[in-house]
Parts: C-alpha cells; structure tokens; sequence
C-alpha cells in the first residue's frame, strides 16, 4: 500500500553486509562513518532564514547545515515544541498491530510493542516537519530490531550522499550501504520551514519586551549630592550600588534628567503580548491547523471550536495514513530482509474504543442474554476491565450446575402444572354433564 504524497525507497536489500553507518566526535570516535558537530541554534534571524532556504534549495549542491542548526533551535521554542507533541500523541497514542489473514500476528506484534517502534513512528513524522528521515536498520543481539536514525545534516536528499563531514560537497552513495530506508515527506524542506519565521519574529519580540520591562517596569532612583563633597559623592555611589539593580540617576546639586515617555505605556506593552499571541496562532495554524483547540479566544463558540478540532482529527488521520504507507509499503520488506515474515499480512491502527463500559455492559447484557449470541468471557472481562477471579472454573461450574437444577426445576414445575391443567379441563367437562339420575326415564 504506497502513498502518493511521499517517497520512501529501501536501498541495498542485501542482509549480509555489515557495513554500518557510525556518528560520533572529532577526538570521541574519530573513525566513525559521520564526525558531528553541535548545532548552532542561537543568534537567528530572517537574513539567514533567507540564506538558509536558498541554501537547501539548491539542486545541484544542496546545503542545508544552516537551516537544520535554525531549526535546532525553533525547538526551544515552547509553544512550536507543544504543538509538535500534540500532534504526535495525536497518532502514538493510536496502538499499531500487525493483522494475517484477518486475526492479529503475535510474533511481529511482539516486535511493535517494543521500545524501538515507537521511536520508529516518531521519526517516520519528522519526515514531515524536517523534509526527510534517513534510517539503517538491524537486528540486535535480543533479537529485536534496531536503527540508526542518519543526522540530516550530513544527508544530501538531491543526489543521495551520505557526508563524513556536515560542510562536505561529496559522500558516500546510499547503495553502499545495507537496509537503508528514505523517507521523503510532503514538503521538501518540512513543516518547520513555515514555522521558522514566527519563532524568530517571536524571539525578538520577547527580547524587546524584556528591555521594555526593564527599563519602564521598575522605578528609577534619584541620587543628588554636593559638587564640591567628594566624599559625599563616593558614599552616594556606595549606597545605590548596594540598593539593587534598578535603574537610578546620579547627580550633582542643580542637575536634573527628564524623561519623557509614551502617553500610555499599557497599551505599549500590550502591542508586545498581541505580536506574541499572532505568532503562537500562526504556530497553531502551521502544524494543527487550527487555534482554538490549544488556546481560548474571546470569538471562538462551541460550533467553532467542533469544526476545528474535526480539522484536527483530519489532520491525524492523515499523519495514519502516512505512517501505514511506510510500514506496508517499505517496512515489510525490510522485516522480510531482517527475517521476520510479513508476507500475506499488513500494519493497521486499531481503532480506539469510545464506548462507555456501562453501556458496553448493557450491549453485552443484550446481546447474550435476549438474543442469545454466544460471547466469549475473556473477552467480556478484558473489554469490562474487570479482573477475572482466580478461581474461575470452579465458579464457572457451579453457575453451570445452579442454572441446571433451576432448569430441571422449571421443567417439572411446567410438567406439573400441564397435568393439573388437563386434569382441570376434563373435570371441567363432565361437571358440566348430566348425572345418571336425571337419565333415570
């Protein structure tokens, strides 16, 4: 089952190279496959936004260290790293299984259930935000699946490089190396690209509003001493240099200092808090595609909210489908390849159950106990969430032999009263009939 809104390709098939990519320091690893370097995530602004993006759009020699440091660094940002999360938990907490022949396959679901998969799906969706995830994958020592998630920095998604170093203009071919999956997603730079100019707009407008605080939010001190007393003056700085960091003024006798400010330093301070809320919407917008489900607004009703959580949902089951075309698509061959048999079966997400346990209860009363269909108890325990009692086969036969003595008991009881019944109509009959003495002629 492909997608038409990404491209994942598994290069090299071959299941007995060995040839593993390694990441790691200059002096820590110097003989790793990758030399990283730490993120440059602090100091952004649009001039190199601007840079970075024709950097990475570059066909011929792509470049795009830059915009993946900037990126490193929007994720401090909490609202961007809120949404993000959501948006995941939207889909993680959606449990994945693997189905044959419609019943689910306990050896691979063994292998879901694992720690490694759900960090798998998380770095399947980052695909979306960060443009593509390079993964490389083997079976450890438990015999469970591991991966190498490939830094992106030292990817060239153009012409399928993987570089030693992050500034390289060459590398190594993907085909060099085994059980490598490409996961390219809908925009080629990634969600973030859209989201990167609110943060740094936001960043600076945080900053200022922190000067602005600084600066007006606190009380100016007034100091004045005599021109001709030096020591007056030195005790003068003494005192307001152990008073505090507020701001204060230092002056002579016969000096003064004017401040003129804004007529209204409310309504100034508010222009900051409304360019913040502007950004953190834009966010919204960008990765949830709605505001009123992660912020209240003075406007927003019942209806509307309703309508953009149900954008919302679309937006999650997009990111399920996305998730199931990589798993049935390349994911299945790389298990076969690792040795895990696919074959015949596919990944699912298993609907979560909304139904009220008091309700299923009444379902399950019904369904039992008026129409007569059989149900599993098990099944009843584990959807019920009750603990089913230790010793349940022996309750299980002494509910059995009550119910049949109640039968039995029933069934005589009816034999009786059939009896007593005839016996009633046939003297029903002949009390009705003439004696022999009136037949006396």
């Amino acid at each position: 089952m492909a997608s038409n809104n990404i491209i994942s390709r598994f290069f090299n098939r071959r299941a007995n190279s060995g040839k593993k990519i390694t990441a790691g320091g200059q002096v820590t690893a110097p003989n790793s496959t990758i030399i990283t370097t730490p993120p440059q995530r602090f100091g952004m602004d649009l001039s190199q936004y601007m840079m970075a993006i024709r950097a990475a759009e570059n066909m011929d020699y792509t470049q795009r260290v830059l915009l993946y440091d900037m990126y490193d660094g929007a994720l401090l940002d909490t609202h961007l790293l809120s949404v993000l999360g959501k948006r995941k938990n939207a889909v993680l907490s959606s449990p994945i299984e693997f189905w044959r022949d419609g019943v689910p396959d306990d050896k691979i679901n063994v292998q879901i259930r694992s720690p490694w998969f759900n960090r798998f799906v998380k770095d399947i969706l980052d695909a979306q935000f960060m443009g593509f995830t390079l993964m490389q994958f083997s079976v450890g020592k438990d015999g469970f699946i591991e991966y190498f998630n490939v830094p992106r920095k030292h990817v060239d998604p153009q012409l399928k490089l993987i570089r030693r170093y992050q500034n390289d203009i060459t590398g190594v071919p993907f085909e060099e190396y085994p059980n490598l999956l490409f996961i390219r997603g809908e925009m080629p730079l990634g969600l973030l690209a859209a989201c990167l100019p609110w943060v740094i707009r936001k960043n600076g407008t945080v900053g200022d509003w922190a000067q602005f605080s600084e600066l007006f939010g606190m009380p100016i001190r007034d100091y004045s001493y005599d021109a001709a007393d030096e020591d007056a003056r030195k005790r003068t700085l003494q005192d307001a240099m152990n008073q505090g960091s507020a701001g204060a003024y230092i002056h002579p006798d016969g000096t003064k200092l004017t401040f003129i400010e804004a007529g209204n330093k409310t309504g100034s301070a508010e222009v900051y808090d409304k360019l913040v809320e502007v950004c953190n919407a834009e966010l919204s917008k960008a990765v949830l595609g709605n505001t009123l489900t992660t912020e209240a607004s003075d406007t927003g009703t019942q209806a509307l909210g309703t309508v953009h959580k149900k954008e919302e949902e679309g937006i999650a089951e997009s990111d399920r489908n996305f998730i199931l075309s990589v798993l049935n698509y390349d994911m299945t061959d790389i298990f076969t390849n690792l040795g895990i048999n696919t074959e015949g079966g596919e990944f699912v997400f298993v609907d979560a159950d909304s139904v009220p346990k008091v309700e299923k209860a009444k379902l399950f009363d019904t369904a039992k106990n008026v129409l007569g269909l059989p149900i599993d108890d098990d099944y009843m325990y584990q959807e019920l969430g009750i603990e089913k009692p230790k010793n349940y086969n022996q309750m299980k036969a002494d509910a059995e032999k009550r119910r049949e003595e109640t039968l039995a008991r029933l069934a005589a009881a009816r034999e009786a009263a059939g009896k007593e019944a005839a016996t009633n109509r046939l003297k029903g009959f002949f009390g009705d009939s003439p004696g022999y003495r009136a037949l006396n002629w």
